[in-house]
């Protein structure tokens, strides 16, 4: 029974952290976005106090539940092992293994290291949360609004438009190439071992395996019952059941309950932890001393940084813009500074996805790789819009209001005098100065000495926040006249 409710929790909870980037209208956030916030990194980035306090003392009352019911990376790979349980030859094919502690321990150590370096980009790799969110972002959300699209085709040959079709974005390059490793990486393990990643390299994993090894309810073998046929062992797929010396390894059990449902004697059970003498100080294992210290130079180092149509309306064909070569790329509104966003996110794409202007992308620079930046040749960052800064997780995004965003100045636009279709054409335009919202673009006239000259575009620096309207809606191609600069810190105008 216990095993049934945990696979319906793991399937609900699955399927609700997926919604979350397919959904394209922004009301699953609204009720959802607790789901986000409550994965361990992430709180612990946002010191989500909370959170974490929730996830720890759910760890040591019930053991690592957050791996299986939780964390969809988890819930993933329980999947894809299900999924290879089901072949004739594959019944009963785990067998118990010891801990491989000094692998689990020097990687984390290591994650802090590079933490602390400022290297959150490696980091942000090795997290469940943003492992899953990168393989939902670039996989199933393209299918899913490739889904809607033929349901909205279908609605409208039958005069119906309660569905509607959007744009299906393939950011691919870097993101879908980093995706589809950790997607052939993890399936393989899981395939093959089931939850090696989870007690082998995972940090999270690391760190509520520690604390699970106290927790007070457990799977526990009653040396009376059992026969030793080791049933229990050859279905545990964290391979932490020694069924000849009748031991758990705690550290290593995602209390998926399936032990309790093989053994036919009812030998396994999960109930409260017998207590037991204190070891001798000299006795304690030097992996226990490594995992307090590096968890707590991981909340020390936390809390220190608290801080497409393709023609117009006839036939003609439209050249794409390309992407100018911007100095300082931008971020969105609510990162505060590139330093902010780069020390406190973990890549997982949950604001693109949300983007409804397709303006964030993930970056391809190596120092924030698949972290968001923002560019504007699909839209614009718009002033009524504050989607990305009420889904962010981690707070690398600051939760702002719409009048907030509007006094938000991420960057400054440039005018390039040379790409200007006034100039090279010799036509009337002033598109940019149309659509700036704060008014930071004037027309003036394009020979200071002749006032009935064609006019172009003059920027009040101190007025433009960067929203990129300017950039976006500029006819220039494939270069707009007009593109904005990012600021390392933003600031209020």
């Amino acid at each position: 029974m216990k095993r049934k409710i945990r696979v319906a929790l793991a399937v609900v909870v699955g399927l609700l952290v997926s919604l979350l980037f397919l959904d394209f209208t922004g009301t699953a956030h609204a009720w959802l976005g607790w789901l986000a916030k409550i994965q361990f990194l992430p709180a612990l980035l946002a010191l989500n106090t909370v959170a974490l306090v929730f996830l720890v003392l759910l760890t040591l009352l019930f053991g690592r539940i957050y791996c299986s019911v939780i964390c969809p990376l988890g819930i993933f790979q329980d999947v894809i092992s299900w999924l290879s349980g089901k072949r004739k030859s594959a019944k009963r094919r785990f067998s118990y293994s010891p801990a491989k502690s000094k692998v689990r321990y020097v990687l984390l150590g290591l994650l802090v290291i590079l933490f602390i370096a400022g290297l959150q980009t490696i980091v942000s790799i090795f997290d469940p949360y943003a492992a899953y969110g990168r393989m939902a972002s670039n996989f199933l959300s393209p299918l899913y609004l490739w889904g809607n699209n033929i349901l909205a085709d279908w609605a409208e040959k039958m005069d119906s438009y309660a569905v509607y079709s959007v744009d299906v974005w393939l950011k691919g390059g870097a993101p879908l190439l980093l995706a589809i490793v950790t997607f052939v990486v993890l399936s393989v393990l899981a395939w093959r071992s089931g939850r090696t990643y989870c007690n082998t390299i995972c940090p999270v994993g690391t760190i509520l395996g520690f604390l699970s090894k106290y927790s007070l309810f457990r799977p526990v073998i009653n040396t009376e019952k059992c026969n030793g046929c080791g049933l229990c062992a050859r279905s545990c797929k964290a391979s932490c059941i020694d069924s000849k010396a009748h031991e758990v390894d705690y550290s290593r059990c995602v209390v998926c309950f399936d032990c309790i449902d093989t053994c036919n004697r009812g030998a396994i059970s999960y109930r409260r932890r017998v207590s037991q003498p204190a070891p001798a100080a000299e006795s304690v294992d030097a992996g226990r001393r490594s995992m307090l210290t590096a968890t707590a130079v991981v909340l020390a180092s936390t809390a220190l940084k608290a801080a497409e149509k393709k023609v117009d309306g006839g036939l003609a064909y439209i050249e794409d813009k390309q992407i100018p070569e911007r100095q300082t790329p931008i971020v969105p509104p609510g990162a505060l500074s590139i330093r902010n966003l780069t020390r406190r996110c973990t890549a997982c794409q949950l604001c693109i996805t949300a983007c409804p202007s397709q303006v964030l992308r993930p970056s391809t620079d190596m120092s924030r790789l698949m972290m968001p930046e923002s560019s504007y040749e699909r839209g614009y960052c718009r002033p009524e819009c504050t989607r990305c800064s009420s889904v962010c997780p981690a707070g690398a995004i600051q939760p702002i209001s719409e009048e907030e965003k509007s006094s938000i100045q991420i960057g400054h636009a440039v005018f390039i005098k040379k790409n200007c279709v006034v100039l090279n054409k010799d036509v009337d335009c002033g598109n940019c100065a149309r659509h700036c919202p704060v008014g930071a673009i004037t027309m003036v006239p394009s020979d200071p000495n002749n006032p009935s000259s064609r006019q172009i575009p003059a920027i009040d620096e101190e007025r433009c926040i960067g929203c990129g309207a300017c950039e976006n809606l500029c006819p220039s191609r494939p270069f707009s006249a007009i593109y904005v600069e990012g600021h390392e810190v933003h600031k209020t105008i």
